[in-house]
């Protein structure tokens, strides 16, 4: 290669350079922000993350987790439905427990049925089985007793008529004819008696047991039937026909956690905020008459908060995301504000917004 050819690619890899450094120092023009920041409403304020929630007297959202596990079989509410309190909400497989609540309720009748029958002795036909027993025992005695009888008178007139033995087996057998004649007449007696305190009480108790057990078994059968606990909103159901829930709750497989079977709110005109102040700030939040305002994100929209309670306990930083990522040991206060929801605005619980509150 001549030196003719080695300068012209030096000069051309150097031109290349210059225009790209060129184009890479160009000034490049900022892009607009998405959405405009949320500005302070107030001279001096405290600003904290908020979540929308519905208005409770107290906690959050109605999170309802089942109180027995299993395959979800039914659904009879939908996202955005209002129920009345009892309402079924969804249904879980109860074929298990439905036959052993069968099964409970056949030992309590048998057990009932036990029952019924001691309090019912003596039987008519027992009685007169024993009735029978005793005439037998007595005809049996009679018999006896006139052989032994006629032995005794023929020993009286010639001793030598009868042996020894023979009177004696005579005398011996009327006598066991007498003990039957009293284990009869007490074998009457104990029917005639019916059954034996001691024995009916056991068997009460024994069918008081079973008879719990079985309304045990009912109440149990009727938690397989998801219901809602009071009047309101479903705002969201996790669970799915076919999915598993148990008292834990739904496994989502996008967040990869149990969440409630089914969320609900109140369904009242008003919504709640809950925010959470930062505890560097705390001294600054003002003692009494708290005013704050709460800013959509995405927008310029303000609206005005009505200070309802401050939940007085200091918390790990995990409301948010559920997760703790700080480094230090990061706290917050929730502080609860409401406000009227405008049909204009679209809002929804689980939102996050802005919220500053004013320090005076």
């Amino acid at each position: 290669m001549g030196s003719r050819n080695i300068l012209l690619i030096a000069g051309g890899g150097l031109l290349l350079a210059l225009i790209a450094a060129f184009l890479l120092n160009r000034p490049i023009k900022a892009q607009p922000p998405a959405f405009q920041p949320a500005a302070n409403p107030y001279a001096q304020a405290i600003y904290a993350n908020g979540v929308i929630e519905s208005d409770q007297a107290s906690g959050e959202n109605v999170n309802i987790m089942p109180e027995v596990s299993g395959p979800v079989v039914a659904l009879y509410a939908h996202e955005g439905d209002r129920v009345r309190a009892g309402q079924p909400l969804l249904a879980i497989d109860d074929s298990v427990q439905r036959a052993t609540t069968e099964q409970q309720g056949l030992q309590a009748r048998a057990a009932q049925a036990t029952l019924d029958e001691l309090k019912a002795e003596p039987r008519r036909e027992t009685l007169a089985v024993a009735l029978a027993q005793l005439d037998q025992a007595q005809a049996n005695l009679k018999t006896l007793a006139d052989q032994r009888d006629k032995l005794q008178r023929s020993a009286t007139l010639d001793p030598r008529s009868v042996s020894r033995e023979s009177l004696d087996a005579a005398i011996d057998s009327a006598k066991a004819g007498e003990t039957a004649v009293a284990v009869a007449q007490r074998q009457l007696d104990l029917t005639r008696a019916g059954a034996w305190t001691f024995d009916i009480q056991n068997q009460q108790a024994q069918q008081a047991a079973l008879a719990h057990a079985y309304d045990a078994g009912k109440a149990l059968l009727g938690k397989y039937v998801v219901k809602a606990p009071t009047d309101g909103v479903v705002l969201a159901i996790n669970a799915a026909k076919g999915g598993y829930v148990s008292p834990q709750g739904a496994y989502d497989s996008y967040t990869e956690m149990n969440l409630p079977a089914v969320v609900m709110g109140p369904g009242s005109g008003a919504l709640a905020v809950r925010c959470y102040v930062d505890e560097i700030l705390l001294s600054r939040l003002p003692a009494n008459a708290i005013k704050a305002q709460m800013i959509i994100r995405g927008s310029d929209v303000h609206i005005p908060l009505q200070f309802v309670r401050i939940q007085p306990y200091v918390t790990p930083k995990i409301e948010l995301s559920d997760q703790r990522q700080e480094r230090v040991d990061l706290r917050v206060l929730p502080v609860v504000f409401r406000f009227q929801t405008d049909p204009k605005i679209k809002l929804y619980p689980g939102q996050l917004v802005d919220v500053y509150i004013s320090e005076h």
